[in-house]
């Protein structure tokens, strides 16, 4: 749940109850998180996607610091994988890849 939730709860004039997570739960709580903002990103509607792309990033953001990951790693990793195997500004799509 984002922090300001129970102020926005408390201010429509509903109660309540709130816990803190442990670490742990926590991270997995983000993750499972990131799931569903994903899921959410994938099915808006063109109006939408921005919003839905803001609150993806984040939880990237939250999830990024609770591991101590900052931002310019993750952007150099990306580069790298472009590098490696590609963006997706081509709009390939694969029909079909012969066995190994």
């Amino acid at each position: 749940m984002r922090d300001r939730t129970p102020e926005i709860i408390q201010a429509a004039g509903r109660e309540y109850a709130i816990e803190t997570m442990e670490e742990e739960e926590f991270h997995q709580a983000l993750r499972a998180k990131l799931v569903e903002e994903a899921q959410e990103a994938a099915a808006a509607t063109d109006a939408d996607l921005v919003t839905e792309l803001a609150d993806l990033c984040e939880v990237m953001d939250a999830l990024m610091a609770v591991y101590g990951i900052d931002r310019e790693t993750v952007l150099k990793e990306q580069q790298r994988r472009q590098i490696e195997r590609g963006g997706f500004s081509r709009r390939i799509k694969l029909l079909w890849s012969g066995a190994d």
